[in-house]
């Protein structure tokens, strides 16, 4: 809970934000005739209906994508420091792919649903979407979102960089348990291994647990057909855990009774711990939280009001709490949830702060439902050390210079 003192500068920081707000409109209340003519494009009428929107061309926000050796091998960063509220639009959602996009005619598209089933299924677009649907709101992250973190930080280093390999969205689509208990699951079957059909045909274990629990085959997203980077027609979308077991461009589903240790969970997707072992199956996104406003790249205009905010989420359920810190992570206080808190999904807090123009350093973290604590950075390298490239979740520092500049710091 916030202390008395915190909770009067917070009154007082409104207070101010409202009175120079006021003084502000009066300004041009009292001055109306210096608009006038100002906006000359409101002398002329407008531009006409689109048959599919558009945004502003003073908004210029965009992935960013991440250079490798193969463009289909590539992947872009959503800008989480542009977002305003907890939902990704499809056109910033992140992308990481193996073998580049394919092209998928939907009319042509089929799943199946083999191995130790009672009954092998194919099932066409048309015959899944007509089957009992959900929607619902998940978010997904890349298990190598943050590796830029197992290094010391970089002044230059923004959000989007840091932290752009995650995204949440609307997903709707037919859970998996209706479609196995179509199939019908054999007594014998423990995992059923996914199967994309883009050119690397990625595939990954699922234990039937998660399986049958609260995954989708998902075919829409934020209220339209999926993106085609996103697995158009079809995707298993499996929330909370590292994105790569989300197989995109769902074309089989075997059921099985071991994990096949796939290349994408044995020499990659693994976590290389100092003893030199490897942590393997490490499919939950721990807690975790990033400030987006201030962040780095980002300057403050002057001293006075802001109102920091960014997001948090957990793979392990809703959030909890999140607490931010204006003082390089001496102090924590608190911060505001926005409303709905919802499972599994990117949640967005705000907290309200006067900035008196010295240099600190502003800080989150994340307190999920099971009571996970997002760490500092020194604390997960005391376990984890260096070696890995994935599940870094530790807590991101900005540092606010003198003259508002925001940069990137180790906490």
């Amino acid at each position: 809970m916030r202390s008395n003192d915190t909770m009067s500068e917070t009154r007082r920081s409104r207070r101010g934000f409202l009175k120079a707000a006021t003084l502000g409109s009066a300004a041009v209340v009292l001055r109306p005739s210096t608009l006038v003519g100002q906006e000359p494009s409101r002398r002329f009428l407008g531009d006409g209906v689109e048959a599919y929107g558009e945004r502003s061309p003073f908004e210029a926000s965009m992935r960013r994508v991440r250079e490798s050796r193969w463009d289909q091998a590539a992947g872009s960063q959503t800008p989480l420091q542009d977002l305003r509220g907890s939902i990704t639009p499809s056109a910033l959602h992140f992308e990481r792919h193996h073998a580049g996009i394919p092209e998928i005619d939907p009319a042509q598209h089929r799943l199946l649903i083999d191995g130790l089933v009672d009954r092998p299924l194919v099932f066409t677009m048309a015959e899944i979407e007509r089957l009992p649907a959900v929607s619902r709101i998940y978010f997904l992250e890349c298990s190598g979102n943050s590796r830029v973190k197992w290094s010391p930080a970089q002044p230059d280093t923004d959000a989007q960089a840091a932290f752009g390999m995650t995204s949440c969205s609307e997903w709707t689509g037919v859970p998996l348990s209706v479609l196995l208990r179509e199939a019908g699951v054999s007594a014998e079957a423990r995992w059923l291994v996914a199967e994309g059909a883009d050119a690397c045909r990625m595939t990954r274990s699922v234990p039937l647990e998660k399986a049958l629990d609260d995954t989708l085959v998902a075919y829409g997203q934020n209220g339209e057909a999926l993106r085609p980077a996103q697995g158009y027609p079809l995707r298993l979308l499996i929330p909370g855990w590292e994105g790569n077991i989300s197989i995109k461009w769902l074309r089989r589903l075997q059921l099985v009774d071991r994990p096949y240790m796939t290349r994408e969970e044995t020499s990659k997707y693994t976590d290389l711990m100092p003893n030199g072992e490897a942590r393997q199956f490490t499919f939950a996104m721990d807690a975790k939280s990033v400030i987006t406003r201030p962040s780095g790249g980002q300057r403050l205009d002057a001293p006075g009001f802001y109102q920091i905010s960014g997001l948090a989420w957990s793979g392990r359920g809703r959030v909890r709490r999140v607490e931010v810190s204006t003082d390089g992570g001496r102090s924590w206080v608190e911060a505001q949830l926005q409303e709905p808190v919802l499972p599994l999904a990117h949640t967005r807090f705000r907290f309200d702060w006067t900035w008196d123009g010295s240099e600190t350093t502003l800080a989150s973290r994340c307190i999920d439902e099971t009571g996970d604590v997002q760490p500092a950075r020194a604390a997960l390298i005391a376990v984890r050390g260096t070696q890995s490239s994935y599940h870094n979740n530790a807590i991101q520092g900005w540092r606010v210079r003198p003259d508002g500049a925001v940069e990137n710091v180790d906490v």
